[in-house]
Formats: structure tokens, sequence, C-alpha cells
């Protein structure tokens, strides 16, 4: 648990924020989904909020490994099993994108992170890598600039499945974009790094990382100005080693409680910042 003032200074911080956020929506430059303006007393009073992404989803499978394990299934058992330890170790309120298996455009995974007025949003990912080498769990954060040629084929794949299944993208014109992009830098990205580095910092002891495990992309699911986010991949299915792995259950169960207890850890680097 957080001490209050730690929590009260984070929600007033981040509350200017999401006026600006709303500000924008309201003039149609941001995804559907207005945040709601809290009192002073709610905003005092209310629980740390985390929103869980399991990627993927329907008709879109994700990865598919070489024996045919998808990647939708994966990240659904794991999300499941953190959100669950995640709320008992922290104490707050967790949320899943989704729960079953339905397909989720990328504009309304961030709409429930927005509805939930998140403080955390996490989504949790096991894709294929362009080498069947890449193995082991890395931590992503959003960045108009890939740090390496895997982090930016990861963002080419994830930002195509919207298109792949019919969904249009929002579009922004340059002046728009670049408002949105500077909310983003300057009051969210800094925090998304620090999460980063915390979760990188805790599970370097307790799981296998991927050789420079903390990079960054363009991923559209991390594009919102005014929640911190990161994107774990928590494996690739193109390595063999990693696909036996997280095709056993009790091994998805030990990815979702030990990224419980990190992400516990990285919150309170959120609400005391």
């Amino acid at each position: 648990m957080w001490p209050r003032a730690g929590v009260q200074k984070f929600m007033e911080r981040r509350w200017v924020i999401g006026g600006l956020s709303s500000s924008l929506l309201a003039l149609g430059l941001f995804a559907a989904c207005p945040m709601r303006v809290a009192s002073a007393a709610s905003r005092r009073s209310r629980k740390p909020t985390v929103v869980i992404d399991p990627g993927h989803g329907g008709v879109d499978p994700g990865a598919l490994g070489r024996n045919g394990l998808e990647e939708k299934a994966v990240v659904l058992d794991i999300a499941e099993h953190c959100a669950t330890a995640l709320a008992l170790r922290s104490g707050a309120s967790v949320h899943l994108t989704r729960r079953e298996d339905v397909f989720l455009s990328l504009e309304e995974r961030v709409a429930i992170a927005r509805r939930h007025q998140a403080d955390l949003f996490v989504s949790i990912h096991a894709d294929s890598a362009p080498t069947p080498a890449a193995r082991g769990l890395s931590v992503y954060t959003l960045s108009g600039d890939a740090s390496d040629k895997l982090a930016a084929s990861l963002a080419r794949h994830e930002n195509a499945v919207d298109a792949a299944y019919g969904v249009k993208l929002r579009q922004f014109d340059d002046a728009v974009a670049s408002i949105l992009f500077d909310l983003a830098r300057r009051e969210t990205l800094n925090l998304s790094r620090a999460v980063q580095r915390r979760l990188i910092g805790d599970l370097a002891s307790r799981m296998r990382l991927l050789d420079n495990p903390a990079r960054h992309a363009d991923f559209a699911v991390l594009r919102s100005a005014a929640i911190p986010a990161v994107l774990v991949e928590t494996g690739f299915l193109s390595n063999r080693a990693d696909e036996l792995e997280l095709r056993s259950g009790r091994y998805r169960r030990k990815i979702g409680a030990t990224l419980a207890t990190s992400l516990s850890d990285a919150l309170s680097v959120v609400l005391t910042s």
C-alpha cells in the first residue's frame, strides 16, 4: 500500500494532464472515451488503478508457435494470473481489457484504460521475433524512434493488427500529433521509463530476460498522453525454448505472479513521483 500523501500528489498532477486530454477529446482530436473529472475528495480516496491488456484475441490469434500455440491464449492466461495476484498484493483496483477470446482494436484497448482512469497500463504479449534466437522477457516503452530492429519489427507487427482486421485507425494532422506527443513526452514517458527500469531491475533476478531487455518503439497501444504505459513481451513463440515454457500452465502462472510482484513495486514509482 502507498502513503496517502503520495497518492494525492500524483493524482493532483495527473488530473491536470487529464484535463488537457479531455479538452482534446472535446475537439475530436483524441480517441473516443472521455476521462471523467474527479472531485478533490474522490481523488484523495480513490484506490490506484492498473489496466492489464492481454494482446490480440478473437479473429486475431497473434503469434503462432511452431506447434500451433496461439499468443492470444498464452497472454490471456498470464494476464489473469497477474491481475489476481496484483490486486491481492497491492490493494490496487486491477482491470483486464478482455477476459474472453474476443477481438479489440488498439483504440478500444486504450479507451478502456481511460475509462477506468488508469494510473498504469500494461500490455502483455508473447510475440514472434525476426530471428528464432531471440529469447526471454523484455519491456518496451513508447518512442517515435525504435531502439533497435527487433523493437521496430515488433511495433510494425502489433500496429498492423487493426488494419489487417478492417479497423480504421484515427488519423491526426501534424499539429495535433505534435501536441499529443509533447503531452506524453513531458508528463508520461518519463514515468513509463521509470516503471520500465523498476520492472527490469526487479525481474532480472527472477526471470530469463532478452539481451538488452529495456527497449522502445512506436507501439500504437501505448499512445496515451495521460497514462504511463509499458508493453511486456513475456517471451517469443518463435523460439523453441520459450514456446515450450509458455505452453506450460505452471510457467504462465509463475510469470503472472512474478509480474504482479514487480508491478506492485513499479506502481509505487508512479504514485510517488
